[in-house]
């Protein structure tokens, strides 16, 4: 059971390493450490928290610094640290585990919160539409997949994985991201789970739209929250024990 103390939960953080995305990452140093002078001993990120991260044995993406050191300082003070893989890190691994001490989820998890079963997931791969997407992904978290990929150089793999992402995030880009068909699949399976009695809330990001909303379950009342996206709102849902608030840090 988890005790009642202060946890956070965000998503979609999408940190770059290029000097355009430096300003994000920095920010999101100050805001782990401003975190923990709050008082908050658990944070929980729900995937994306990099818009790409590969990890070699010997090597360590150096434009991550800031955002690594706060989350070992984190680390050091006790608070504890999840990942619930995203499609933009799901090689995540030894280095985020024994290094800085994460919790690394590669799938969907259900936790007890204080007798509340909650549902912590990215929701990648939710939306019918990602029928390749889910074939890919098995395919490159294959060991042989990794294997080869980790023969590349870093330089290279990064320069890869930016031009990847960026043409991804154009092609899937919506006026309105709560209209778009991701905000409306993780929604619809998010009221599924509930409905079916699965879970007592279900926390999820990757839709970039903050929701936060009450659903029938088979004992009353679940909630549905997505964090929305830390990147560009700098929203995330805090945990005080008991209720959970969905804020906008901008």
């Amino acid at each position: 059971m988890m005790a009642g103390k202060k946890t956070i939960a965000f998503s979609d953080a999408h940190l770059e390493t290029s000097l355009e995305g430096r300003e994000t990452v920095d920010a999101m140093a100050v805001q782990i450490r401003q975190w923990q002078r709050d008082g908050v001993r658990r944070i929980f990120i729900l995937g994306d928290l990099f818009d790409f991260w590969f990890e070699y044995r010997h090597v360590v993406f150096s434009g991550y610094f800031p955002v690594l050191r706060a989350f070992a300082d984190a680390r050091d003070a006790d608070v504890e640290l999840h990942l619930v893989c995203g499609n933009h890190d799901f090689w995540a691994g030894r280095f985020l585990e024994t290094e800085l001490g994460f919790h690394v989820h590669r799938d969907p998890v259900v936790m007890d919160w204080n007798g509340r079963r909650v549902l912590l997931a990215h929701g990648d791969g939710i939306n019918p539409k990602d029928r390749l997407y889910r074939l890919y992904k098995r395919v490159a978290r294959s060991r042989l997949a990794i294997a080869l990929f980790r023969q590349l150089h870093p330089d290279l793999a990064m320069g890869l994985a930016r031009g990847v992402s960026h043409g991804s995030r154009h092609m899937t880009m919506v006026e309105d991201p709560s209209r778009g068909s991701e905000a409306k699949a993780l929604r619809a399976h998010a009221q599924s789970v509930l409905a079916a009695g699965k879970a007592d809330v279900v926390l999820m990001g990757h839709a970039h739209a903050a929701i936060r909303e009450e659903c029938p379950a088979p004992g009353g009342t679940g909630l549905y929250i997505n964090c929305g996206d830390w990147r560009r709102h700098r929203s995330y849902v805090m945990w005080d024990g008991a209720e959970f608030i969905l804020t906008n840090g901008a």
